[in-house]
């Protein structure tokens, strides 16, 4: 079932009633409810919404994805369940001793369809993704010649012109990006924590400072979803990220995603992709389930 993507930008109250989300607007007496079984991905933008502490524990209990917004009203942190599988520490441990090559061969299964994916975008949108044919084509183990990088260049230029730089602190349609790519991961997060894997151990990504390299492993071939949603906003003049372009970014979720012969939205494509990683890890299966575009 597709789960609900809810968004907060004014000033409300959060409660929890009979496992429903209660929420009562400032200066009104309506008062809105969802059921919290429906709901994937709560955003918090307005630095005023008040949250009731049974509330949030009901939403952890059903793994729902809370993103908190900084004063910039940029995603900066999420509220994660401690709990969220009955096997997590099996998981936990087939993690820990994941040996060195199998994490290489998953990067390299990683890799090469990420590449495969923007290559796609591009011709998609009638632009030469031949170019990065030669690089998501045999990727060794680990990519340990960064075809991942190497294609990135290419991959930039050819979306949104050799005078685009991708930068984390850059203008738009740096802002949009990096907003995009914060649902990604949060949800990522959330279809990690489902499927009883740690967040905090990643394959490639190892910075001390990142509480979640798995997800920014693991949401590298979805990320030219969102590329695409923002090339089209950019395309169209939307150059400000309000609350339109927001909405329009949260909408990644329910995009049409490929895995072999089926299609669904990417929040349930997520779920397929952990599930396959931890079987890899205990050693059913040696093949990530990755996502492709129509």
């Amino acid at each position: 079932m597709i789960k609900q993507t809810l968004f907060f930008a004014s000033e409300v109250s959060l409660s929890l009633r009979n496992h429903q989300l209660v929420i009562q607007r400032k200066d009104s007496d309506e008062v809105i409810t969802r059921p919290i079984e429906d709901i994937g991905v709560i955003v918090v933008e307005n630095q005023q919404v008040k949250f009731t502490i049974p509330l949030l524990n009901e939403l952890c209990e059903n793994n729902v994805a809370v993103v908190f917004c900084n004063g910039r009203m940029m995603p900066q942190s999420m509220l994660m369940n401690l709990d969220s599988n009955h096997t997590q520490q099996e998981a936990y441990r087939q993690q820990v001793e994941a040996s060195v090559p199998m994490q290489k061969k998953l990067w390299q299964q990683i890799v090469a369809s990420k590449i495969r994916n923007q290559s796609t975008l591009l011709n998609k949108l009638g632009k030469n993704g031949g170019l990065l044919r030669p690089y998501y084509q045999n990727v060794l183990s680990g990519d340990t010649d960064n075809r991942e990088g190497l294609a990135s260049r290419i991959y930039w230029n050819e979306l949104f012109g050799s005078g685009f730089r991708r930068q984390r602190e850059g203008g738009n349609p740096n802002a949009m990006l990096n907003y995009g790519y914060s649902i990604l991961r949060a949800a990522v997060t959330r279809a990690l924590m489902g499927s009883g894997l740690f967040p905090a151990f990643g394959i490639f990504h190892r910075n001390r400072y990142n509480a979640f390299p798995l997800a920014d492993d693991m949401m590298e071939p979805y990320r030219p979803f969102v590329d695409e949603i923002v090339f089209d906003l950019y395309a169209n003049g939307n150059d400000v990220l309000e609350n339109y372009v927001k909405q329009q970014l949260l909408g990644v979720l329910t995009a049409d995603v490929r895995i072999g012969e089926v299609t669904r939205p990417l929040e349930i494509a997520l779920q397929q992709t952990t599930a396959s990683l931890r079987k890899v890890y205990i050693k059913e299966s040696s093949m990530l389930s990755l996502p492709s575009f129509l």
